[in-house]
């Protein structure tokens, strides 16, 4: 109204106070200290939830300014929250600032799937564009915060390399776009020369629908074959069914695993943080632990719970206010956290939860889609004679471009082309999340409803697997709703696509299901050197790489090392530190860790590079020569 009908000329007389703006606090966060009324619920958020500290109000009474500590860069997970909770715009998104006017906008809700958490999101349209990312409170899975992930990866879906149209290769690093009926009259001649000799390569990103209609056409339409499943899932885990508000409510939370929970869903640590802030007792169980344990034996950690009669373990029996988290990114985790959920008896206990951290956002929905779209069994074709992938987290994946290097030809569904240039025979344009409709399923076992944001740039990845399914004679319905119905009456008891809701309900505890005993790898004692710990940062991925103003959110090239084996080494805090493995040398910054365990170094994906499982370290030998001469 101001903005319409407000006086054009200002009522005082005296001079207005004016400061420097906007202040860059962080690539992602612009500061007008000219608009702060100093409510401090920024620092609040900074120092009570989030608890990084950084934000800070700086000297007292009228001279008062929000700055963050030390004029460092606001560099943390949870940032962009800030955005949000500022009452008066002081502190604005540097990617949407001046972007839009409120009456020019339109909101859509929807959810997050760039993790397992399914955070409840808004997000803003104008023209057809994205503009940004808002978080929507659902009070079980994310008390409205969001990670900077979810808020600030949007701008990837306008990225330079990413694929509008069917491409062909035409070289060894070229592409050429074709038309949409050659792509397809193309895809067809590939799957039927392929027949029964097809691996599927799926992401875990796929929606409920996108899975069951390509399981459809590859199962159902061109028989049996091998699928490359995300991660193993298992039903048992919904008889210990909560939401994620239990662990902010419990009074001992245990958390099995190597990897850091704030990097495999980043929400869950928030959790964790107010389960501590409310007299929760917190207790790892892993390399990094509060109680140690070698390297990669969650699984046998499980099991000393389940049968030991240790006082952590009387006292996850007795509770009933107890959560056991996995955060482990060995296989069979799920199979083991279901059994020791039920040796603990958490089954009758409503308080009591058991939460397995996905590595993928939908991995159990898209298992549950896959499995529900055939009956046949399936067997692993050799040779390969076509690779068919889904998704840019599929294409990245090391193991992935293994069977490639073993496929004659390679068929893939991808957003973006450069990682895919030299290797991939046919590629058709991908979609993101804010450009579906469907459904997902989160890491508590939540049906939650996709909304698309925005029209994709090419036809869907369901619409053109249904036209190829018509032409290998398999009904496949382009429509999401049809699908869902289809899929529902398999797996959902025949849920309406309209009774999943805006803020979906978790589903009640079922009946516990044992799950299949597979054999667990036994911990490899046996290498020289010191065990390496991988992990999967939270900000990686293809969309991160695209956005620029996210860039700095990446980890740093550091090496965590045990103090005890830092100390062996003569190596101390910031150190610059030669790690070698398999032929292959890298320099890393040092961090000395007083929680890892000795024998141990931990460092993430992103600058591991072809690292084996055992490494030496050393101190940089060019740094030493140096501080000689010095």
């Amino acid at each position: 109204l101001t903005f319409r009908w407000g006086p054009g000329n200002t009522r005082m007389t005296f001079a207005k106070r004016t400061f420097d703006k906007p202040i860059p606090i962080s690539p992602l966060i612009a500061l007008d200290r000219e608009r702060c009324i100093l409510c401090y619920r920024c620092t609040r958020f900074s120092e009570d939830v989030a608890e990084d500290g950084q934000l800070i109000a700086r000297n007292r009474g009228a001279q008062s300014l929000i700055a963050t500590f030390e004029d460092e860069p606001y560099r943390a997970p949870f940032t962009g929250n800030v955005i949000e909770l500022c009452p008066v715009g002081a502190l604005t998104s540097t990617t949407y600032r001046f972007e839009a006017r409120p009456w020019e906008i339109q909101n859509v809700p929807t959810v997050c799937a760039l993790c397992p958490v399914g955070c409840n999101v808004t997000v803003t349209t104008r023209e057809g564009k994205v503009k940004r990312v808002l978080g929507r409170n659902h009070p079980e899975v994310d008390e409205g915060w969001l990670c900077d992930k979810g808020r600030f990866a949007y701008p990837a879906l306008y990225a330079a390399d990413r694929v509008h149209a069917p491409l062909r290769k035409a070289g060894p690093r070229r592409f050429e776009e074709i038309s949409w009926d050659e792509a397809l009259d193309e895809a067809e001649a590939l799957l039927r020369d392929a027949r029964g000799r097809i691996v599927t390569a799926l992401s875990g990103s796929e929606t409920l629908e996108q899975a069951y209609a390509l399981g459809r056409l590859l199962r159902a339409g061109l028989g049996a074959h091998s699928a490359v499943l995300a991660e193993e899932t298992t039903p048992a885990l919904d008889a210990f069914r909560a939401p994620l508000s239990t662990i902010r409510d419990a009074e001992l939370v245990v958390i099995v695993g190597d990897e850091p929970v704030a990097e495999r869903a980043p929400i869950v640590d928030l959790w964790l943080r107010a389960a501590r802030r409310g007299g929760a007792e917190l207790v790892t169980i892993g390399a990094a632990g509060t109680v140690r344990a070698p390297a990669g034996s969650a699984a046998d950690a499980a099991r000393r719970l389940a049968t030991g009669r240790s006082g952590l373990a009387r006292r996850l029996r007795g509770s009933d206010r107890a959560v056991v988290i996995w955060s482990d990114p060995g296989g069979g985790g799920a199979a083991a956290l279901a059994r020791l959920a039920r040796a603990l008896g958490f089954a009758d206990r409503p308080g009591c939860a058991a939460f397995y951290l996905p590595a993928t956002p939908n991995g159990r929905g898209v298992a549950d889609a896959w499995a529900a779209a055939a009956d046949a069994d399936e067997a692993n074709p050799e040779p390969i004679a076509l690779l068919v992938v889904s998704g840019d987290e599929a294409a990245g994946d090391p193991n992935v471009r293994a069977l490639a290097e073993r496929a004659d030809k390679v068929l893939a569904f991808a957003m973006f082309r450069r990682p895919l240039l030299g290797w991939v025979d046919l590629l058709l344009p991908g979609t993101s999340y804010l450009e579906r409709d469907g459904t997902t399923v989160n890491l508590e076992g939540r049906l939650q409803r996709l909304r698309r944001a925005v029209i994709p740039p090419a036809t869907d990845e369901t619409t053109v697997i249904a036209e190829l399914g018509r032409r290998f004679g398999v009904d496949i319905p382009h429509h999401v709703p049809e699908l869902f119905a289809e899929l529902s009456a398999r797996v959902y008891d025949g849920l309406a696509y309209g009774q999943v809701s805006e803020q979906a309900v978790l589903p009640s505890r079922g009946e516990f299901v044992p799950p299949v005993q597979a054999g667990e790898p036994p911990v490899d004692e046996t290498g020289a050197g010191l065990r390496l710990l991988t992990y999967r940062p939270v900000f990686s991925g293809a969309a991160v790489e695209r956005v620029p103003e996210l860039q700095f959110q990446r980890p740093e090239p550091v090496l965590e090392i045990a103090s005890a084996d830092a100390a062996a080494r003569g190596i101390v805090q910031g150190d610059t530190v030669t790690v070698r493995s398999n032929g292959t040398a890298i320099a890393l910054r040092a961090t000395v860790s007083k929680q890892l365990t000795a024998g141990v170094v931990r460092v993430a994906q992103d600058h591991a590079g072809e690292l084996g499982r055992y490494v030496e370290v050393s101190p940089n030998q060019i740094a030493s020569e140096a501080s000689d001469l010095a």
